[in-house]
């Protein structure tokens, strides 16, 4: 007897189906589908053969899953999400190979978004209702839109939303620097001298007396459309110091385990990004400009893109 349930107006012709996973009336599984335990395949939702899903995935009413799709653990897909597997189709013809989509563990896609073929949608990585997405979406990214773009990151905590409430910036001139440890790492924030009068403002950088390093380079930011995304990535050796010349954008830090986002909006606020961090920018102004100090040159070497291996990485720079 079968550990799966199957509905008796439903059709299952796959023979790769978990325990504990039930499908409703009317959807319709090819032979060739993989299907993981647990999960729930609602009615009318259709799968073709070359589809993978993990385990405790839910799959809502109206979905059609094509060629190519690889869904991991926990996945949601919302009523009539749409996957698309052909960038170029035409009728009767088909390209050698479908293009692959994979949705990783933990994502959710809402009712009614599209995603286009051959995408990369990040863990627990959250798709609004309606959104057409048309470029991979990273990790814990909230994109909506069409197109949809970033507009936030799901369970981070706020830190520096404006600043006063992160570091007691005020209109006095500052002369010994504050620090606000942001419990990601050793990476901080830190209020910058500042002087003010009649004529304007300005703010002095001392590198050994302002800095955490004494920096090798200096790279400017700026011109960024908006809803564009820079960083994503980490450094096995490399350190920063981040502030806003002009506009605003914000931060997110993450070490693996905890995350922060931190917003950087006034010359004098500075951020230290410490090596091993994954950063992340977004959210700039159109007139921002981001100044950063490295501690050391450029070395390809020293960068983890990809978020999946920067987890491994950060998993065995802290074990004991």
């Amino acid at each position: 007897m079968a550990k799966y349930f199957v509905h008796e107006r439903a059709i299952c012709e796959s023979e790769h189906v978990g325990a504990g996973t039930r499908i409703w009336a009317f959807a319709h599984i090819l032979p060739g589908a993989k299907i993981g335990a647990d999960c729930n395949i609602c009615d009318s939702v259709f799968i073709e053969n070359d589809v993978i899903l993990g385990d405790e995935v839910t799959i809502k009413c109206g979905v059609q899953l094509w060629d190519g799709l690889r869904l991991g653990n926990r996945v949601f897909v919302g009523p009539n999400a749409t996957f698309t597997n052909d960038r170029f189709p035409r009728s009767k013809e088909y390209p050698e190979a479908y293009a692959v989509t994979t949705i990783e563990d933990g994502a959710s896609i809402g009712a009614n978004a599209t995603l286009l073929p051959g995408l990369r949608i990040g863990r627990k990585a959250m798709v609004g209702a309606g959104a057409v997405v048309t470029h991979d979406v990273p990790p814990y990214a909230i994109v909506k839109g069409n197109p949809a773009q970033i507009t936030g990151y799901v369970n981070l905590p706020k830190r520096a939303s404006t600043p006063a409430n992160a570091l007691n910036i005020s209109d006095d001139n500052a002369l010994s620097p504050a620090k606000s440890m942001l419990g990601v790492g050793g990476c901080f924030l830190t209020q910058l001298p500042r002087f003010k009068d009649m004529r304007g403002e300005l703010t002095p950088v001392e590198f050994e007396k302002n800095l955490p390093f004494i920096p090798k380079r200096q790279f400017f930011v700026y011109g960024v459309p908006g809803g564009q995304v820079r960083g994503e990535h980490a450094h096995k050796k490399c350190r920063q110091f981040l502030f806003a010349i002009r506009g605003s954008l914000h931060v997110i830090l993450d070490n693996g385990t905890t995350a922060v986002e931190v917003l950087l909006d006034a010359p004098n606020k500075g951020l230290y990004l410490a090596e091993g961090i994954w950063g992340i920018q977004y959210k700039f102004s159109a007139d921002t400009i981001l100044s950063v100090y490295a501690s050391d040159s450029y070395d390809p070497g020293d960068y983890i893109r990809n978020y999946e291996d920067y987890l491994e990485y950060a998993k065995q720079t802290t074990s004991p």
